[in-house]
């Protein structure tokens, strides 16, 4: 039977598990944790979270399905009617960016917004940033690959994903190191640990962000060009244009969501092939092994662990009763983890081959990006070890302090 860390306290009889969010042993590996829930406890009542959880593979595909389930509820009932609390004041303004994302609303207008926009994400599309790519990412290894050292993230990892997203959208390149700043306070708000400060900074980037964003739709609708937001300001889907709230809310979505993940992405992957002694060419020897071997690095270590969702109707789970209203957690990192989807799930496997994993989610609100952001894996991961041969982690890695998303604040990397 798998060993339950000191930090995880499990019972299974009542399906209740207490656990400490912020303990650095947690969110420094919390695969270890997830392993010891498969085992003992998949789908569980976490005490400080006050909320169900569920982590089976199975569960986590068929709930991010479900429509009995929706990533918003005030569409179907009030607050009051929901004894949900008023939105706090301090949060007004990220409250406004996000009234219309497309990661909290739900069908028609969910319809609506994500087919404005998904000609843009296609595969085919996309394909076609192939040579951007890898040119951006030739450039950035020439400034450090004479220095025999660097630090991952900041020299490279941070930059391909913001690069890319801002050219499809039609964004100045030059405004990268702002959006990272905005991004950065904008997903504290996702996080297990925030404070009133993280909320504050949240607020006060989320206004910034919309503020610039509005100055950019205001230009493109003068003189259109041939990116995404032009697209998104001057196409009509049923005889209706987004309004500037739609578009201001689109626009910051996606460029959050489409480096965000793909950044933490990068680095947890180039981290788990240097930790795993496996000799990195073989990985990727061909297209083929390429894409199983980035397919890998996203089920083992998933740079998005929590999706949340309503229950928008009385309805029975794996034996549990949610009234109208109650909210549940997926963790699609632990659902990766499942031993009976994954044999052996703890080990890095690059040559395995035993169905897709959830690091993208799954139904209507399957990651927009993930074409994207699997095209930068594909060509990035081969590229840094195919010019830096030898290449080794120098000192040990800094996991970032939260959880919910999963990254390194620093990655030193020699060679």
């Amino acid at each position: 039977m798998t060993q339950i860390p000191d930090f995880l306290h499990i019972d299974p009889a009542t399906r209740t598990v207490s656990l400490d969010a912020r303990n650095p042993a947690f969110y420094g590996d919390p695969n270890r944790a997830y392993a010891a829930l498969h085992a003992h406890c998949p789908t569980f009542y976490w005490q400080e979270q006050k909320q169900w959880f569920f982590c089976g593979y199975d569960p986590v595909n068929a709930l991010l399905r479900d429509r009995r389930f929706g990533r918003q509820i005030l569409h179907i009932a009030s607050r009051e009617e929901l004894g949900l609390a008023e939105p706090a004041a301090h949060t007004a303004h990220f409250d406004l960016a996000e009234r219309h994302s497309l990661l909290e609303i739900e069908p028609p207008e969910h319809t609506r917004l994500r087919t404005l926009v998904n000609r843009a994400f296609v595969s085919r599309h996309v394909e076609k940033m192939s040579g951007e790519i890898e040119a951006l990412a030739n450039r950035l290894i020439d400034r450090f690959e004479t220095d025999g050292r660097t630090e991952l993230l900041s020299s490279f990892a941070d930059i391909i994903p913001v690069t890319m997203i801002a050219r499809m959208i039609g964004i100045p390149e030059e405004m990268g190191p702002q959006l990272l700043k905005w991004s950065h306070d904008y997903v504290g708000m996702y996080m297990f640990k925030r404070s009133r400060a993280d909320e504050e900074a949240a607020d006060r980037s989320a206004k910034e962000f919309a503020d610039y964003v509005k100055t950019v739709i205001a230009e493109r609708r003068a003189n259109p060009r041939d990116d995404l937001l032009s697209h998104m300001i001057h196409t009509e889907h049923k005889g209706q244009l987004l309004t500037e709230d739609e578009l201001v809310s689109t626009t910051i979505v996606l460029l959050n969501a489409g480096h965000e993940a793909t950044v933490h992405q990068i680095g947890n992957s180039v981290r788990v092939i240097l930790e795993s002694g496996l000799d990195p060419q073989a990985m990727f020897v061909d297209a083929a092994a390429t894409e199983r071997t980035v397919e890998e690095t996203l089920r083992i270590c998933a740079p998005v662990h929590i999706f949340q969702r309503w229950a928008l109707e009385d309805v029975d789970v794996d034996g549990v009763s949610f009234k109208r209203g109650d909210k549940v957690s997926l963790i699609l990192a632990a659902a990766n983890l499942d031993p009976k989807k994954f044999p052996d799930p703890l080990t890095f496997k690059p040559e395995r081959n035993e169905g897709a994993n959830l690091s993208f989610g799954a139904g209507i609100h399957f990651c927009i990006g993930a074409p994207l952001a699997r095209l930068e894996l594909n060509i990035v991961l081969p590229l840094l070890f195919k010019r830096l041969p030898g290449l080794r982690i120098a000192e040990r890695p800094i996991v970032k302090d939260v959880y919910h998303f999963h990254g390194l604040e620093r990655l030193d990397l020699a060679w």
